[in-house]
């Protein structure tokens, strides 16, 4: 990095400085010279799909597996705006994504002209990530493009959300300064600092009540995996001695296989020893758990103030009592050093999948899959799994992804298209061989990104539910004709895509696919025929109690 640099030049810099090493993106003819900047010799590792949204999801699932920045590079207007949906779901899911756009130069402005790719006004596309991202820059002034693309990026990382920056492509080869203090930094990004005397006494207040407490209980989510400090969590809960569960969006931020930890907590939806067990709490510590209806089970949480904790967006409430600028790194790390009565308790392992397995040679279905999903994974290395939007997020919370394997799902935000793109990503980012759960609606979305696979050396397997259209929403849908699609030749599709396809009808079949998926040299897809309403078990439970809240009407009650 030098004193003068030209704008893009720095860019590429700044970006590798900072550990930045893959870029998503497709080239457009606003872009294309910045794009080529990414990709020229000692670049980025580029990596094109598609379609922009297919582009976005895949820089989110690389986010989300590595814990690193997803970096996207996409023109102005019909890019940038075919990027509006993915980013939308990194922010409300506190993922750190870039997104880099072109734009018209400064003389096609000065002219007042329309522009193609313009919507409404030339800075539309601007007001429009204002919205979606923590920071949203134009590099117009040479005097500022340094320290913009600085407070850009290091606001990324201080509040893991989206950003943006926006180059015209005549600002790409202009020359601007670079304050020493960007050039002598050692590219190490930091995350907020706690207030130290307020963390102090928020963990030692927690330590007090959990000490006093004779039945506690850990519910981790989201933003312990966020802000990187799993290892940090499993530590104090085996400290703490207390069973442990995640929430809806929180699930593979602790390990699934550790002995203390319980299953995926749901609200009033959970498997019933969970719902048990908080119902017996007399303290209820939460970890960067956020207040969601996804994750609360589709209603306000029934766990009283008096005996909860919240550790969550910067502040602790303990009980009535709360501390500002208390993040939870610091929060989780103060706690660890309190002196903790360890308590002792037999944690068991809960879930949806109850009732005898099925016969091998009888029809399979979703809950039928996902006992020989787990069966499969079970003691497995190496292993991600990726769960689409639809009934198969829900489907999801049932699967069990042992030593040290992945798990990614869109638990909050929820956009169909997701997985297969995400799992691109994740492969792309932490090299675990990723199973995807898709539904044929999700499939039809964004699924045929899978064909791009093979070109980067991917071996993603597919499991894709057929039930002939959005299944979800049948046991609510007064005219089911409006969620049929067609029905595509899934299996023959894969092999024309250079993959490997099997069709299963039955458990055996099912059985047999991902055998042979595993040994497959590239990608391979399962086409799983399930009835034409049958819905994993936690969807039929959440479809259940939405009902009975009054927030949607199922056909014939």
């Amino acid at each position: 990095m030098r004193a003068r640099m030209r704008v893009g030049d720095f860019l590429v810099a700044y970006l590798q400085k900072i550990g930045v090493t893959h870029l998503f993106g497709i080239p457009g003819d606003l872009v294309i010279n910045l794009f080529f900047k990414f990709g020229r010799p000692r670049g980025m590792r580029i990596v094109t799909l598609s379609h922009e949204p297919g582009v976005g999801f895949a820089a989110d699932g690389y986010a989300r597996a590595t814990g690193r920045i997803g970096v996207v590079c996409v023109t102005y207007g019909a890019g940038g705006h075919n990027m509006v949906n993915p980013v939308a779901g990194s922010f409300s899911e506190r993922v750190p994504i870039l997104v880099v756009s072109g734009g018209p130069g400064e003389e096609e402005r000065k002219l007042g002209q329309l522009i193609h790719h313009q919507a409404k006004e030339i800075d539309s596309q601007l007001r429009i990530y204002a919205e979606l991202t923590c920071a949203a820059r134009v590099l117009d002034d040479p005097r500022r493009a340094a320290a913009d693309v600085d407070e850009v990026l290091r606001a990324i990382w201080r509040e893991q959300r989206p950003g943006y920056l926006e180059i015209h492509r005549d600002m790409v080869e202009r020359t601007i300064e670079v304050p020493e203090s960007i050039r002598e930094w050692d590219g190490v990004l930091e995350f907020a600092r706690s207030d130290e005397r307020k963390t102090a006494e928020a963990a030692h207040e927690t330590a007090l009540r959990f000490n006093a407490s004779k039945r506690p209980a850990v519910i981790v989510g989201i933003e312990t995996f966020r802000y990187k400090i799993q290892r940090d969590v499993v530590r104090l809960v085996e400290q703490m001695g207390a069973p442990c569960m995640t929430t809806v969006l929180g699930k593979g931020a602790f390990p699934m296989d550790h002995p203390q930890f319980m299953g995926v907590h749901i609200g009033p939806i959970s498997p019933p020893p969970i719902r048990k067990r908080i119902d017996a709490a007399d303290l209820v510590l939460n970890l960067g758990t956020l207040l969601t209806d996804m994750n609360l089970g589709s209603r306000p949480p029934q766990i009283t103030r008096g005996r909860s904790i919240w550790a969550v967006g910067n502040r602790v409430n303990v009980s009535f009592h709360t501390y500002t600028d208390v993040g939870i790194r610091d929060f989780v790390r103060a706690l660890g050093r309190e002196r903790l009565r360890r308590h002792v308790e037999h944690v068991r392992y809960a879930d949806n999948l109850r009732g005898a397995p099925r016969a091998h040679g009888r029809a399979i279905t979703v809950a039928e899959m996902l006992r020989e999903l787990n069966r499969f994974l079970a003691g497995k290395r190496g292993w991600a799994v990726i769960a689409e939007s639809g009934d198969m997020l829900f489907a999801g919370l049932d699967v069990k992804v042992e030593r040290g394997g992945g798990y990614l799902a869109q638990g909050y935000y929820a956009s169909m298209g997701f997985g297969v793109p995400g799992a691109l990503g994740s492969e792309i980012g932490s090299g675990q061989r990723p199973i995807v759960l898709c539904g044929d609606g999700a499939f039809q979305m964004t699924g045929p990104e899978l064909a791009q696979a093979p070109r980067y050396g991917l071996r993603p397997i597919v499991i894709l539910m057929n039930n002939g259209g959005w299944g979800i929403f049948r046991p609510i849908a007064e005219r089911e004709d409006l969620l049929t699609i067609p029905n595509w030749p899934y299996a023959e599709l894969a092999r024309c895509w250079g993959g490997a396809g099997y069709t299963a009808e039955t458990i055996a079949e099912f059985r047999d696919a991902l055998a042979d998926a595993e040994r497959a040299p590239t990608f391979a897809l399962i086409e799983t025929r399930v009835g034409f309403h049958d819905l994993s078990p936690v969807s039929k439970k959440y479809i259940r109690a939405s009902a009975r809240k009054g927030r949607i009407r199922a056909v014939g009650a």
